[in-house]
């Protein structure tokens, strides 16, 4: 993908497939970090760990419509379906639909589907 640390970071040679449901009015993307606290609803912590994932990376706000998707002042930047794009501005919602891909650096995306 990209990003200012990502070509330092080997891309990992076996991924499982992880889902979670959107549930709520919100939900916190990052990697969890028990001496900080956090702990992030839609938590990545690996394996394998994306190093570039931020502990509190993105939020997901429930729409009337669907979700959008807020970057929470990340230190990689949050992107949406082209990881090779400008990354959504900081604290903005961006509307999500189905299909769509958030990118999380260096290697971690997210694919958004209804139902």
């Amino acid at each position: 993908m990209g990003g200012e640390d990502a070509g330092a970071v080997a891309f990992p040679q076996f991924a499982p497939e992880r889902r979670f449901v959107l549930t709520g009015q919100q939900m916190v993307i990052g990697r969890r970090s028990r001496s900080r606290g956090v702990n992030p609803d839609i938590d990545l912590v690996g394996p394998p760990e994306d190093p570039c994932v931020s502990h509190l990376h993105a939020l997901l706000i429930a729409q009337p419509d669907g979700w959008a998707v807020v970057d929470l002042e990340s230190a990689n930047g949050t992107y949406l379906n082209d990881p090779s794009s400008n990354p959504i501005d900081p604290n903005v919602q961006v509307p999500i639909k189905d299909g769509d891909k958030i990118y999380l650096r260096a290697w971690t995306a997210l694919t958004i589907h209804a139902g």
